[in-house]
C-alpha cells in the first residue's frame, strides 16, 4: 500500500473517497454517508502524493492549483469537506496537520512573520486587497463587504446578511448624533458610509490599500458626503486626534501578535473619555498557534487569526474595559458558502481576469476557509471596549433595540457602483 493510501485510510472514515493514482491504480476509502459527499480525485504525477504527506494543507493546495491533483467527481469544496468533517476541531485529532519537522520550521517562520512593521504591513495588504476590482465584484455583495456577515436566518441572502452585520455592529457602538468615528481598516468604505447615513456621524476611514482608498473616496464623493466621510491612506499607528467611537472590522488579523499591545494602546489613546470601540475579527477557538503555510504563502502574507487569550492579554493593564464579547460560530461559514458559490459561477470571468491557476487558488482558499469555520477551530469574535465604566448601559437591551432600529429601510447608504 502506498503511503498516501495509508494516510487517507486513517483519515477518511465517513463519506467515500476514490483516488486514481498516476499509474491508473484505483483505491477507495471510507464508507458512504448521506451527510457527506462522495469524491473522486486523480493524481497526475507520482510526486503530488509525497508533497501532500509532508504538509497536507500546503501540498494539497499547491497540487490542486498546479493541476497535479484533479477532482474528477464532485469539486474541491466536496473534497475539503470530506477530509475536515472527519477531523473535527472538537475531537482534537489534528489529523491533517503537517509533520512534526515541518511544524517546527513553520513555528520559526511564523514568529518572524509576526513582526509586521509598517512597511511590511502595507506590502502584505497590497498582496491581497489590491487585486482587480472586478474580482471582488464577482463574489462579494453589492456593498463589497469582505468580512463575516450576520445571518439572523441561515436562509437569508448575502446582501441581507451583510446589511444585518452593519446594523449589528452599529448597535454595539451605541452611536449618538454628532459623534466622530474612526474606522480602522475601512475596506471599500461601506461601513463608514452606513454609519454616517444612519446617524450623521463624521467618519474617518483609514486603510493601507491604495485600490480600496480610490473606491471609498469615489463612493463618498458620489454620495455627496466627502466632507463628512473621509478616507486616508495611513497606518493606524500614525492616526492623530480623538474619536467618540472606533470600529475595526476584519483588520486585526493583519496586525501581527507582536503589535497587539501597540494596537490596543493606540486605540485607547485615540478614544475620548466616554469612548467605545468595537473590534470584529476572525479568531481561533483554541490556544495560540500558527497560520497554515498555504494561506501565508498565497493569500494573506503576515496574516494571523488570534486566540481570544491573545487579544485579552494585549489589553490587560491598560485600564480599558472589555465590556462585551460575542462569538459568531457559524456565520462565517454561511458567508463563505455564498462567496464560494459566486466564485464558481464566475469561473470564466475570473480565468479571463487572471488564469486557470489563479481561479483554482481562489477556489481552494474559499473552500478551505469555509470548512475551517464549519468543522475546524475558527470563529469570529466581536469584542466591545469602553474607556470608562459608565460609557454604556449596564444591560444589553440597547444593542437589541438599536439593531432593530437600524434595520428599518431608511437612510441606507448608496450601493457600491460595480465596475464595468
Amino acid at each position: 500500500m502506498a503511503l498516501i493510501d495509508a494516510f487517507l485510510a486513517r483519515r477518511v472514515r465517513r463519506g467515500h473517497l476514490t483516488v486514481i493514482h498516476a499509474d491508473g491504480r484505483r483505491q477507495a476509502f471510507g464508507t458512504p454517508d448521506p451527510s457527506l459527499p462522495s469524491v473522486t480525485l486523480r493524481f497526475t504525477d507520482k510526486g503530488a502524493a509525497g508533497a501532500i504527506l509532508r504538509d497536507p494543507g500546503l501540498g494539497a493546495g499547491e497540487a490542486y492549483m498546479n493541476g497535479r491533483m484533479v477532482v474528477e467527481s464532485g469539486d474541491v469544496l466536496d473534497l475539503v469537506t470530506l477530509l475536515t468533517a472527519n477531523d473535527l476541531w472538537e475531537d482534537g485529532a489534528k489529523a491533517l496537520q503537517a509533520s512534526a519537522p515541518v511544524r517546527a520550521l513553520q513555528a520559526i517562520t511564523h514568529r518572524i512573520g509576526r513582526i509586521n512593521m509598517a512597511r511590511r504591513s502595507k506590502r502584505n495588504v497590497a498582496h491581497h486587497y489590491d487585486l482587480s476590482d472586478r474580482l471582488y465584484d464577482l463574489f462579494l455583495d453589492a456593498d463589497r463587504q469582505y468580512s463575516c456577515a450576520y445571518f439572523t436566518d441561515p436562509g437569508n441572502s448575502l446582501e441581507q446578511a451583510q446589511a444585518d452585520k452593519k446594523a449589528h455592529i452599529a448597535a454595539k457602538l451605541a452611536l449618538e448624533p454628532g459623534m466622530t468615528v474612526l474606522d480602522i481598516g475601512c475596506g471599500w468604505g461601506g461601513l463608514a458610509l452606513y454609519l454616517h447615513a444612519k446617524t450623521g456621524a463624521d467618519v474617518l476611514g483609514v486603510t493601507l490599500s491604495e485600490e480600496q482608498l480610490k473606491v471609498a473616496r469615489r463612493r463618498a464623493a458620489e454620495a455627496g458626503v466627502a466632507d463628512k466621510v473621509r478616507f486616508e491612506l495611513i497606518d493606524y499607528r500614525e492616526v492623530t486626534g480623538q474619536f467618540d467611537r472606533i470600529v475595526s472590522v476584519g483588520m486585526f488579523e493583519h496586525v501581527g501578535t507582536a503589535h497587539y499591545r501597540t494596537f490596543m494602546t493606540r486605540c485607547r489613546d485615540l478614544l475620548a473619555d466616554k469612548g467605545v470601540m468595537l473590534l470584529h475579527t476572525i479568531g481561533r477557538a483554541g490556544p495560540p498557534s500558527v497560520t497554515d503555510a498555504w494561506t501565508v504563502k498565497y493569500i494573506f502574507p503576515g496574516g494571523y487569526n488570534p486566540a481570544l487569550s491573545e487579544i485579552v492579554r494585549a489589553n490587560e493593564g491598560l485600564r480599558f474595559f472589555l465590556t462585551d464579547v460575542e462569538v459568531l460560530r457559524l456565520h462565517y461559514a454561511h458567508t463563505l458558502q455564498h462567496w464560494y458559490d459566486r466564485t464558481v459561477a464566475a469561473r470564466a470571468q475570473i480565468i479571463a481576469l487572471y488564469d486557470e491557476r489563479f481561479y483554482r487558488m481562489w477556489q481552494f482558499y474559499l473552500a478551505g476557509a469555509l470548512c475551517a469555520f464549519r468543522y475546524g477551530g475558527l470563529v469570529n469574535y466581536q469584542l466591545q471596549f469602553a474607556k470608562s465604566r459608565d460609557a454604556l448601559p449596564i444591560t444589553r437591551d440597547y444593542m437589541y433595540e438599536g439593531e432593530r432600529a437600524y434595520r428599518l429601510p431608511d437612510a441606507l447608504p448608496e450601493p457600491l457602483i460595480r465596475s464595468a
